[in-house]
């Protein structure tokens, strides 16, 4: 993915889905971590910037901010 764009609340597609079957995260915190939030099953998991920019597949909806 060459844009990696992402900003608070948007709805991003990983390349690894969640072990609920789901692959729809919620960006929910950004800093030098970034929290996200599965969508399916409503677990939330921090990662550092570098590696969920490494994870992250595309972005699939755009805050409304």
């Amino acid at each position: 993915m060459t844009n990696k764009e992402f900003a608070l609340h948007d709805v991003v597609e990983m390349k690894k889905q969640h072990p609920c079957g789901e692959n729809r995260w919620k960006i929910i915190r950004m800093g030098m971590d970034v929290r996200i939030k599965c969508l399916g099953c409503q677990h939330s998991v921090m990662l550092p910037r570098k590696e969920f920019a490494k994870k992250i597949k595309k972005i699939l909806e755009h805050s409304a901010d």
